[in-house]
């Protein structure tokens, strides 16, 4: 990061803003996402052994070692101080920078644009970024009502404000599920299309190794899984989960210097951003919990990624978004302009989120059916683009999937996004890996799937 006076003011440059050196993820890898043990019970994989899968099956897709690593990045929330030294060093990384990242559940990806800031810089030629989380089970927190200052606290102000708090239900359904509720009562929108989106998500799992659930769901059976918070019933929210993911990213160069071309996918945009002051105006209106739950800042980092890539939403086949809950991805549909405000609805009723539509939104099956270990979530999407954009992906594969988008959100806030291209120049280069890990591997190879 550098800095120029203006005045008054201090403008910053990020590394990020920089277009003048390219950067490619050219390895991913990731553990089976899965149910967190009950209290007294002992998981079959504690943190290590799963960030153990995902970076060694990360290390295998690009056929390097560890040695080649200068720096890595870790995304974890709850493990506490240490967690990529923990993971990392029984694989052999010694001796270099290892950054712990913790930004809610925009972590993963977090720690994604700090691997690809220091390659673009120039200080680096390849990083590691991984994600890694175990969670306890249950609903996924979210402060709130504790007594103490919380992440929380302005969004929990805003919602209160216009909503009652419900004490026996968590607060994270209740702010999404408010911000359906508004949708619903501006643009006329309806249960049912949000139910659409848990129908989608969960059948697009099917196909998925990775995935904590797998099996497929009538439209019927979800609207009647449970009320969860109107309009959210179980299947459309996320569950809590163990997991992790990681990629390899590098330069140009390395690409080229190790015979990489054929499976390197290029970082053509990413920005962060945080909230929008816009969002926690004390004027109460009809999209305040939209607001409260990122949809301004969601909406100007994706303006900022279309601009560094120049392209635009049409130019888009694939998505994985943060569906954390049905309601969240419907709003992001709108924030990532693949429609109109107050689109949302029509988008997935008409098909056009799903295979045979404009656009396939979450073919891992999303947050909601692939699972959500926090830090882990924006990794295990960027996983699934290049698996996607290498054409991979087996039976959830989407056709002519040429460029991929990714939104990571996390309250408190932050929100990721990130664009990604198979360069057109290397489009028939064969792959140097032997086997793609998109469809999982065989018992006999490892039983960690």
């Amino acid at each position: 990061v550098s800095t120029q006076s203006t005045g008054k003011s201090r403008c910053y440059i990020m590394a990020s803003s920089k277009p003048n050196r390219r950067v490619f993820v050219v390895g991913v890898g990731m553990s089976k996402f899965c149910k967190p043990a009950k209290k007294g019970q002992v998981a079959d994989m504690d943190l290590p052994d799963h960030a153990e899968v995902a970076v060694t099956r990360a290390l295998d897709d690009a056929c390097v070692t560890p040695s080649v690593v200068e720096q890595a990045f870790c995304g974890n929330m709850f493990f506490g101080t240490g967690a990529g030294q923990r993971c990392l060093y029984p694989l052999g990384f010694y001796n270099i920078p290892i950054y712990n990242v913790n930004n809610a559940c925009a972590t993963g990806s977090n720690a994604l644009l700090l691997a690809r800031q220091f390659v673009q810089s120039g200080m680096n030629e390849c990083c590691l970024a991984l994600g890694v989380e175990k969670m306890q089970p249950g609903s996924l927190g979210g402060g709130g009502m504790s007594g103490g200052a919380t992440m929380l606290d302005y969004h929990m102000g805003i919602m209160t404000n216009k909503y009652d708090y419900e004490m026996k239900t968590p607060p994270m359904p209740q702010m999404f599920g408010n911000a359906g509720r508004e949708h619903m009562q501006k643009y006329g929108t309806t249960a049912r299309q949000f139910a659409m989106i848990g129908e989608k998500n969960h059948r697009h799992s099917v196909n998925n190794p990775y995935a904590q659930f797998r099996d497929q769901y009538t439209l019927e059976q979800v609207e009647k899984s449970g009320n969860i918070y109107d309009p959210l019933t179980k299947l459309q929210c996320s569950p809590t989960s163990d997991g992790a993911a990681a990629a390899i990213v590098c330069s140009e160069e390395f690409v080229r210097v190790h015979g990489l071309e054929g499976q390197a996918i290029e970082i053509i945009g990413q920005a962060m951003h945080t909230d929008d002051a816009s969002s926690f105006t004390e004027d109460i209106h009809d999209r305040s919990c939209i607001d409260m739950i990122g949809f301004p800042m969601a909406r100007n980092c994706a303006n900022e990624v279309y601009q560094q890539a120049n392209k635009r939403p049409d130019d888009v086949q694939v998505v994985e978004l943060h569906d954390c809950f049905s309601c969240n991805e419907l709003l992001t549909y709108e924030a990532l302009s693949l429609c109109g405000e107050g689109e949302g609805g029509k988008l997935v009723e008409t098909g056009n989120a799903t295979f045979g539509g404009k656009y396939v939104v979450n073919p891992s099956g999303g947050l909601i059916s692939k699972g959500h270990p926090l830090g882990a979530t924006g990794l295990a999407q960027c996983a699934e683009l290049n698996w996607q954009l290498r054409g991979e992906a087996g039976p959830r594969q989407v056709p002519n999937a040429k460029v991929g988008l990714q939104h990571n959100l996390g309250l408190g806030g932050a929100v990721v996004v990130t664009m990604y291209e198979k360069p057109q120049e290397w489009m028939g280069v064969p792959p140097k890996r032997k086997a793609t890990g998109a469809m999982g591997f065989e018992p006999s190879t490892t039983s960690k799937l």
